[in-house]
């Protein structure tokens, strides 16, 4: 059988200049006063993007460069395109003038990999396929692959064999494959803001799967970011309120491989199994980069090896639901 999707992602951005408010509702491609508003897709997910500026022709430049922005990273980072440079460097092994973006990404991967001790690590993508290949077959042993078979996709995994720079990135191992999902979503809603900032947006809330809040709402209340309850995730849970923060939740929920939900997309790269100690995790921090790589990577490990990590970076808050469905939250 065929994995599912139980969590719905949408993207979104709603922003303002100085000085202006901002106001809810509108249509497609639509004004009222100085808000411009354009839903569609994006990314592969449900987009809505409105911006409020003094200038509409300026509000619809900046929509405009901001799906430019997101389809372009896309043609980067997408696992799901034949023709995006991740695809490109997973089938060839190696990659030759690869894109700056990659690269960079890259570089945040590396910081990640050997803050969490190996916990996030996006060379797990062989695994990944392992598991879909795997319960792709009508009859799958419910218990997953066997223990040699997973052995096998295990020495493909380890990011330390991937070399790279801005001349080219190679895989030392034949079969080794990246996954960027860990990471990439919040990547490019940094990129976003950024853009964002650039052209005069001081408050926003930019949403490309992970949100990241620029300064507080018009009125100077914090933005409010609703975390998906894990038993339920068509229903918000925990609210967060944040100013000039990210939000990222990583959920066992998210994607699941098997009818009865035991093998989800968590897998630890350590073990090449599903992570069992939690059934979300969410982090708070400056970015969405480092709050997504952070979401993910903490999702594998233990309470004293989040707490610590978090002492040291001052996360803002480390929030779980354990297998259990107790909640609870880490010292940062």
């Amino acid at each position: 059988m065929l994995p599912s999707i139980t969590r719905r992602r949408a993207i979104g951005i709603t922003a303002a200049a100085a000085g202006l408010s901002l106001i809810s509702g509108g249509s497609v491609a639509r004004a009222t006063g100085q808000l411009v508003e354009w839903r569609g897709s994006a990314m592969g997910a449900v987009a809505t993007l409105r911006i409020h500026h003094h200038d509409r022709a300026a509000a619809e430049r900046l929509i405009g460069r901001a799906i430019t922005e997101m389809q372009r990273l896309e043609r980067v980072f997408s696992l799901y395109r034949d023709d995006s440079a991740l695809v490109r460097l997973n089938r060839q092994g190696m990659l030759i003038a690869p894109p700056i973006e990659l690269v960079s990404l890259l570089a945040e991967c590396r910081t990640y990999y050997e803050l969490t001790g190996a916990a996030f690590d996006p060379t797990v993508q062989s695994v990944w396929t392992l598991f879909r290949e795997h319960f792709a077959v009508g009859n799958a042993d419910p218990s997953g692959p066997s223990d040699a078979a997973l052995a096998e996709r295990l020495t493909k995994v380890g990011f330390p064999h991937v070399t790279f720079d801005m001349d080219r990135i190679v895989f030392a191992r034949r079969g080794m494959a990246l996954t960027l999902n860990g990471i990439a979503q919040g990547y490019i809603t940094d990129r976003v803001v950024q853009m964002l900032r650039l052209e005069g947006i001081d408050r926003s809330l930019v949403d490309m799967g992970e949100p990241r809040a620029m300064g507080p709402r018009p009125d100077g209340s914090p933005w409010r970011v609703g975390v998906a309850k894990p038993e339920n995730p068509d229903e918000v849970g925990r609210t967060f309120d944040v100013v000039d923060k990210a939000v990222a939740t990583s959920g066992a929920y998210g994607f699941r491989f098997d009818r009865e939900g035991r093998f989800h997309h968590l897998i630890d790269p350590r073990t090449g199994r599903p992570g069992e100690k939690y059934r979300s995790v969410t982090v708070v921090m400056p970015t969405a980069t480092a709050a997504d790589a952070l979401s993910t990577a903490f999702s594998l490990m233990n309470s004293e090896e989040i707490t610590k990590i978090g002492e040291v970076l001052g996360v803002d808050d480390i929030y779980a639901t354990t297998s259990a469905g107790q909640t609870v939250s880490f010292g940062g």
